[in-house]
This record gives C-alpha cells, sequence and structure tokens, in this order.
C-alpha cells in the first residue's frame, strides 16, 4: 500500500510542476503578445533630448497612439540610421518659423513655450552648421510632423533637411512612462 501512495503523490507532484509550467508558458506568451504589439521598451540614444531623457533612460512606448499632437514625445525608425527620439512641435498644416530675436520655435505665428516641456527658454534657433537645413517658415504636410530634440543646440531634427517634416508612419510609438533608471520611473513629461 505504502509503494501505491507514494506512486500517486509522485504522480500529483508531477502534474502540479506541469501545471505549473503550462501557467507560466501561458504568461510569457500573454506577455510577448501585450510587447509585441502594444507596447516596446526602448532605450534613449545620445543626448538630444537632455535634460528631459538621458542616454541609457529606458522608455515605454505604444504604437496605439491617436493622432499626435504637440508635445507629444515619439520614438520615429527609418528617419536616420538608427531609431530617434524627438518631441512633436507641429502637426499637418501647421505653419513652423524660427524668432532669431527670442531664439524660439513659432507655431502659426504663436511662440511655442518651452517651459511646459521642461526645456530652457531662448535656445531654439537654426543652428549654425554646414548641414543643410530647411527654408522656414514651413507648413507641416499632411500625414507628417515636425519634430525637434529638447536639447535644441545639439539636436539632429526637422530643421535639418536629412529629418525634415516626418511621416506620422515612421513614428514607432509615442512615449509614455520612463522605466529606468528607478529614480527617475515614472509618466514622461
Amino acid at each position: 500500500m505504502k509503494a501505491t501512495e507514494h506512486h500517486e503523490n509522485r504522480c500529483c507532484l508531477v502534474k502540479h510542476i506541469l501545471d505549473w509550467i503550462e501557467e507560466m508558458v501561458q504568461g510569457l506568451v500573454v506577455i510577448a503578445l501585450v510587447f509585441t504589439f502594444l507596447f516596446r521598451l526602448v532605450t534613449v540614444t545620445g543626448t538630444s533630448m537632455v535634460p528631459n531623457y538621458q542616454n541609457g533612460d529606458v522608455i515605454l512606448i505604444t504604437d496605439y497612439l491617436a493622432t499626435p499632437k504637440q508635445g507629444d514625445v515619439v520614438v520615429l525608425s527609418g528617419v536616420l540610421s538608427e531609431p530617434i527620439i524627438k518631441r512633436v512641435i507641429a502637426v499637418e498644416n501647421q505653419t513652423v518659423d524660427f524668432d532669431p530675436e527670442t531664439k524660439s520655435v513659432v507655431v502659426n505665428n504663436c511662440p511655442v513655450d518651452d517651459k511646459n516641456f521642461g526645456i530652457e527658454v531662448g535656445i531654439t534657433d537654426l543652428p549654425d552648421t554646414n548641414y543643410p537645413l530647411l527654408d522656414f517658415p514651413q507648413t507641416v504636410p499632411e500625414g507628417c510632423v515636425f519634430v525637434l530634440g529638447d536639447n535644441r543646440p545639439i539636436s539632429e531634427d526637422s530643421r535639418y533637411q536629412a529629418v525634415g517634416m516626418v511621416d506620422c508612419r515612421h513614428i514607432l510609438g509615442k512615449a509614455l512612462f520612463r522605466i529606468l533608471p528607478l529614480k527617475d520611473i515614472g509618466p514622461v513629461k
């Protein structure tokens, strides 16, 4: 009788382990599907979004965003050689220009208040560079956005012909939440 009980206990233990493994696999499949189709983790590379995002920050993005709006932080792919993170400054049919006196970006004749994005005021200008820039004012074409990095003096963004007006199909996702570093965890600005 003891051998039978031992065999039954062993079978019960094996069944519990197999059930546990099955539940873990199902959970991993669900997580993989969620992170494949709804969310992605992206690591910030470079300093073009300082002071709000540092090199190495990990952010959660979603590609199920509504139409991008001014102030959204987005990750773009297929624009430059590697994905880039930038802030939407203007959307389709808006006109973008720069005021050299106040060093601010102007959308539809209204200066953008960079303080709303945690950016120093008076740092936005056309860069002094040998790389080709767009001529301003520019009206954002349908289905496109105009983006700038938060670190305006060094950011390669829509001011440059290499980036220009970004087709919304190149938006990999909208930033939702900073995951790392842990001291800065929370919703994005």
